[in-house]
Formats: C-alpha cells, structure tokens, sequence
C-alpha cells in the first residue's frame, strides 16, 4: 500500500509524541493502519508526505542510491541574485559537507500553484523586504537540507512545500487530505 498525505504545518511526521504538551501528529487524518512515512518532513514544512507498508518500497523512497527527484516550492526572504541561484546549482557546502547540485529555478507561485492554501500561522509579511518564490529538486535528502541550502546562500527560507517525490505529485490535495497510489517503482 502506497499513501501520498499533505501534512500541514505543524504536524510531525510520526503517530505518537510524547512531549509536554503534545504535538500535532498523523495519528489525527485516519490514515490506514500499518502505513509508516518513508521519509520524513520537518515539523515546519508542508507537502507531499509518502507512507507504505512496504518496507523494501520505503528504502527505494528513501535511499539516495536511487537519485528520485524531490521537488519543494520555497519562499525565502530576499530578491535572489543569478549569483545566488547558480551556487545553489552548484550544490553548497553545508557543515556536514557539500550538497549535490540542485536544479532551481525562481517561479510565479500563482502559476505553479493557484491553489496555493493559506497557512495557519501565516508567514510574517514585511514591507520593506521583498520575497521571492523557487522551485528545487533534490535528489538527496539531509536533515533539513532545503532551509540550510537556502541559508547558506542569503537567502532564508520562509515557507516549504514539497510537491513530488519521484513520479508521485501532491496535485490537488489539501492539507490533511490523503489518497491511495499506485507504487512501486
């Protein structure tokens, strides 16, 4: 059984959480029994969040042996400079060593996705410093690696969405919403 979910912010990426007070958690969207993410998204990111019961399918989701595309839409704060863009083409050092190259692109996030939701709590607006929206696909997958990329580059990430893994896509699923896939790969 493969599951593409949209997490919403703010939601971890486990069934259960033993903090004070609790997080939110997939224990909340009636996923299937006996689906566990392969992969994971961090607490504040939103997206495409993959789970199975498979878990040789889950390696080939996750294992970077197998280079399948990632695909977030970034909001950082700042105007980004070709300068910028092509380091981040390049690939970045980051302290746990360089990144493979990355293909990005700057994006009109009203075309790439009209549907866009609104997120509870909304990004801080502020009037005297611009943002700009783009599209990355990795083909690894760090701790925190997009947001850390960003960074190390000026240009800090306000808001990620990942939208494909591979030959799965998000598409019109809302936040919290969930969809059965065909898989494997």
């Amino acid at each position: 059984m493969l599951i593409a979910f949209n997490k919403p912010y703010g939601v971890l990426c486990q069934f259960t959480d033993r903090s004070d007070p609790p997080r939110r958690t997939l224990a909340e969207f009636g996923l299937p029994a006996d689906v566990y993410p392969a992969g994971r998204l961090d607490h504040d990111s939103e997206g495409l969040l993959l789970l199975t019961d498979d878990g040789a399918l889950a390696h080939r989701i996750t294992d970077p042996r197998h280079k399948l595309a990632k695909i977030y839409r970034v909001q950082v704060e700042g105007a980004p400079q070709p300068e910028q863009l092509e380091a981040l083409r390049r690939g970045v050092m980051l302290n746990d060593g360089p990144t493979r190259p990355a293909e990005v692109r700057e994006i009109d996030i009203a075309d790439a996705m009209p549907q866009l939701w609104s997120r509870d709590p909304p990004v801080r607006f502020r009037k005297t410093v611009p943002d700009a929206w783009l599209e990355i696909v990795l083909r690894e997958g760090r701790n925190r690696q997009v947001r850390r990329m960003t960074a190390a580059v000026g240009l800090p990430t306000l808001r990620l969405l990942r939208v494909a893994i591979g030959p799965w896509r998000l598409d019109d699923l809302a936040p919290g919403e969930w969809r059965h896939l065909k898989g494997p790969i």
